[in-house]
């Protein structure tokens, strides 16, 4: 079977944080799991380059959308291949197939009679002579009272219309804006009411989506789900590919979610094949996201799809819950981040996927401590996973040259890591990526302590054959182990494979053991722990 993973677009208007990583991470891990088991896999994702925040940024700075676009876009595309994600297509929303398939993806929808045409009121700035887009428009929300944005409240997550607001401001200048009409096209989401309650059940039934996709899912449809605007007057974007509505454009509501989609057409037309595949029925799919995108992955893009008369629906929705820096909010506005390309040029990429795995937010928000981060690489990472290799190959470069000593491997160990593919598999595939990798760990412990107890420093003097099924068994659970945390923490594995001179890419167990180790070298070093109040000091900078 099939699987599609999408991974949330990020807006290209600034360099991405631990937040962004920590929702997006997961589908890294199960695009590489999925892969190591043979199946067909398409991963794609791109940078969100028609957003409002971009047009924000540009104005703030005095450029071009294009220029604050394509700077960080290169510079997404950079982290995320430094940080080892492995997209079948990266891509971005102002590419020309991008806009062509989305297009056609609109007039497939009015075409099914899915769109109309509303004269409505909008929010007009007359001091900047513009109709202001959603983010444009601030105020108070009108359910929590929190501050919002015209889309939606991060606070109470409240899909909104700009004009709901209360004590509406222009982002841009700060003056209350006019209201004006103008004409839009609308998507008759009420038409899939029904549908999309018994998607929500189905999904409940078989799992696959994540609580909270459910809970919040479950209330926007008892509220009744609402015909919403899906193109706006907006300077940046794809064109409405319809006569008399020349300048407008097709808004996120559309546009953003079908990314997905004209991601996987172009992937699929560089190479010559078909696209069908990955949206007929059946095909397991992953959307992975943040949990303030929900609405637009179990609500809005289903819908769509059905309108659009493409058979794939969300299989799992992967929606991270929040992720907290010293127990304080994420703010990139007050610069209270930890900029994931700042970090890459001090640590180990596994360093942040194993921390941000482990601490994922996967079921409620978590924080990133620099504390907790540099205790957990030196006594996890380092001092459990990258110990027991360390501990084992030199011990074999130094008593035996280098070269694996010939002998039956320990039953029990055996035993328990076939085990290990089958619970850590169905961990992965049901996305309880941190409990996965909390298994795997607990192993890599295990083993620590079995070297401790066959003390082969001892045995290699008094008892060599103890020894060498001592070392056997310890390099049969290494290479098993390195296969096994390859979704997780990739960089080390592969150093565990030019070490042992193979490749563990499926998921059984390696049973060949290597014949000779080469280019001994620990995977991890010790930080010191002075980095600690050093980072916390950047921070507070």
């Amino acid at each position: 079977m099939p699987v599609f993973i999408g991974g949330a677009w990020p807006y290209a208007n600034g360099s991405l944080h631990v937040g962004h990583i920590a929702a997006l991470l997961p589908g890294d891990s199960l695009a590489r799991y999925h892969r190591q088991k043979g199946e067909e896999v398409l991963y794609v994702s791109g940078s969100d380059c028609n957003g409002t925040p971009i047009s924000i940024r540009a104005n703030q700075e005095g450029k071009s959308v294009k220029d604050i676009a394509d700077r960080y876009h290169q510079e997404f595309d950079e982290t995320f291949r430094k940080l080892g994600f492995t997209y079948d297509i990266y891509t971005r929303t102002d590419d020309s197939k991008h806009h062509q398939y989305v297009q056609e993806l609109f007039l497939k929808l009015l075409n099914n009679d899915h769109l109309y045409t509303m004269t409505i009121d909008q929010a007009y700035c007359a001091f900047d002579n513009q109709f202001l887009p959603d983010r444009f428009v601030e105020g108070i929300c009108p359910v929590c009272g929190a501050k919002a944005r015209g889309d939606q409240c991060e606070m109470c997550s409240t899909i909104l219309d700009p004009l709901d607001l209360l004590e509406k401001q222009c982002k841009i200048c700060g003056n209350p804006p006019e209201i004006r009409e103008t004409s839009h096209f609308y998507f008759a989401f009420s038409q899939f009411q029904k549908e999309l309650e018994n998607l929500v059940k189905k999904s409940e039934r078989k799992g696959g989506w994540r609580d909270n996709a459910l809970k919040l899912t479950a209330r926007y449809l008892s509220e009744g789900v609402h015909d919403r605007a899906v193109t706006r007057d907006l300077p940046n974007g794809v064109p409405v590919p319809v006569e008399g509505f020349e300048g407008k454009k097709i808004y996120v509501w559309i546009e953003a979610v079908a990314g997905y989609y004209t991601a996987s057409r172009k992937w699929a037309e560089e190479r010559g094949v078909s696209h069908d595949k990955w949206w007929e029925a059946g095909v397991r799919s992953y959307y992975v996201h943040g949990k303030d995108n929900i609405p637009f992955h179990s609500i809005i893009w289903p819908a769509i799809l059905s309108g659009a008369e493409l058979k794939a629906r969300p299989t799992a929705i992967v929606s991270n819950e929040y992720m907290t820096l010293e127990k304080r909010k994420i703010s990139t506005s007050q610069n209270w981040a930890v900029w994931v390309p700042d970090v890459l040029e001090r640590y180990h990429p596994d360093s942040l996927r194993y921390f941000l795995t482990m601490n994922a937010p996967e079921n409620r928000d978590t924080d990133f401590s620099w504390r907790e981060f540099i205790y957990s690489h030196n006594s996890e990472l380092l001092g459990a996973y990258g110990n027991l290799i360390n501990r084992t190959f030199k011990f074999i470069e130094k008593s035996y040259e280098g070269k694996v000593p010939e002998s039956e491997v320990d039953p029990a160990v055996m035993t328990r890591i076939r085990l290990l593919y089958e619970e850590a598999g169905k961990l992965i595939e049901a996305a309880e990526l941190k409990q996965s990798l909390e298994v795997l760990f607990e192993f890599i412990r295990e083993m620590n302590r079995y070297f401790d107890e066959q003390k082969p420093w001892i045995s290699v003097n008094d008892n060599e054959e103890r020894a060498k099924e001592t070392l056997a068994t310890c390099v049969y659970a290494i290479q098993n182990i390195a296969q096994l945390v390859k979704p997780f923490i990739p960089f080390g594995s592969h150093q565990v494979e030019r070490m042992t001179g193979d490749v563990y890419d499926s998921w059984e167990p390696v049973e060949n053991l290597p014949i000779q180790l080469v280019e001994v070298q620990p995977l991890y070093e010790r930080i010191d722990i002075e980095a600690i109040s050093q980072e916390i000091e950047k921070l507070n900078r």
